[in-house]
């Protein structure tokens, strides 16, 4: 089995490059290794998958610990570029994870991701058609929720009102996907990520900023006054449906009705999940956690809700539960515990 994974230096990917590779399948992950946060740490992720020093654009190199890995610097938004490696590489599936996050930077910078999440989602797409791909699973967000007020968020729920680009950007491959299923018989699974957390995670998310903020005593600023809800899941969890879904191509609904169509199914080869813990946490709760794990307190300062920004989010994960067996089992404390100890010995703070 041969795997494309993009985005194979991000948070996500990196554990997604691992847990394949353990299962015996060959790798080539890219990733354009974009600035929009500490690069040091994306390096540091691909060397643990055994690729050491800064890359070129288009330089594969083969990884020095794991035979199955290779890894190429490739931006997904250049179309030649994601043409040859299609060509020359001749992927069975298709796990794309590469995107530009960030809710917040996207009302600050659109353009951004109209080029990755759109101009590099169709690239992708393209050549899954072109290349015959067996199945393509991509992430998608639980940001496409959006002003639903209905918790927990179904997959069949509405999901039409984005309150940020990114969300907008996300929701647009859901439907990108959909109709390349439809037209060329594309199996194609998106999964609605739920804010993951855990060791190596993203510098740009909330949790990183509180753990950071209550290290260097600094006050960790917190909006909506503290009154939100996250439905927090560990990596680990998340890995485990991204891989349990890629082995389990959709086939298509049987009793799929367009006279009451179900968003997160089709006649076609498609299929849209949750992932997340099920299983949602105060933000209070949540920094207090954070806290008790550090050996710390932080002060603490309470702001309005910023743009862009959902108060809760809350995942109902009956489909991916009854069609994998999918099931979250980790703790919170110890999801945070295990957190907690990479960052502080990845950043070297002494224990207090």
């Amino acid at each position: 089995m041969k795997i494309l994974l993009t985005g194979c230096a991000g948070f996500i990917g990196y554990f997604t490059a691992r847990r394949l590779l353990d299962a015996g399948a060959e790798v080539v992950g890219i990733d354009n290794i974009n600035s929009y946060y500490d690069t040091d740490l994306k390096y540091a992720r691909l060397s643990l998958l055994g690729i050491d020093g800064r890359v070129s654009n288009g330089q594969k190199l083969a990884s020095k610990s794991m035979p199955s890995f290779s890894f190429i610097k490739i931006d997904i938004a250049d179309k030649e570029a994601v043409s040859r490696l299609f060509a020359e590489e001749k992927f069975n599936r298709v796990c794309h994870l590469a995107a530009q996050a960030g809710v917040r930077y996207s009302i600050e910078n659109p353009w951004a991701y109209i080029e990755s999440n759109i101009t590099g989602f169709l690239n992708i797409l393209e050549c899954c058609r072109i290349y015959g791909t067996e199945h393509l699973v991509f992430a998608s967000s639980s940001s496409v929720y959006g002003l639903n007020g209905s918790m927990p968020f179904k997959t069949s729920d509405n999901a039409d009102h984005p309150v940020s680009i990114y969300a907008a950007s996300k929701k647009s491959n859901e439907l990108m996907a959909h109709t390349y299923s439809h037209l060329y018989k594309i199996p194609v699974t998106g999964l609605r990520f739920f804010t993951v957390y855990g060791p190596l995670g993203r510098p740009d998310m909330a949790y990183f900023y509180f753990t950071k903020s209550v290290f260097e005593g600094k006050p960790v600023t917190i909006y909506n006054n503290g009154d939100m809800m996250r439905d927090f899941t560990y990596i680990d969890d998340i890995v485990e449906g991204i891989v349990r879904v890629l082995d389990r191509p959709p086939a298509g609904s049987a009793v799929w009705q367009p006279e009451r169509p179900d968003p997160a199914s089709s006649s076609a080869r498609y299929k849209i999940y949750n992932i997340g813990n099920n299983s949602p946490v105060q933000l209070m709760d949540f920094i207090e956690a954070i806290e008790r794990a550090a050996g710390r307190t932080a002060e603490k300062i309470f702001l309005p809700m910023q743009p862009g920004d959902v108060k809760s989010t809350f995942a109902d994960i009956s489909d991916l539960e009854t069609d994998t067996g999918y099931r979250p089992g980790t703790p919170l404390g110890e999801g945070i515990k295990r957190f907690v100890e990479w960052y502080r010995q990845f950043y070297g703070y002494p224990v207090s």
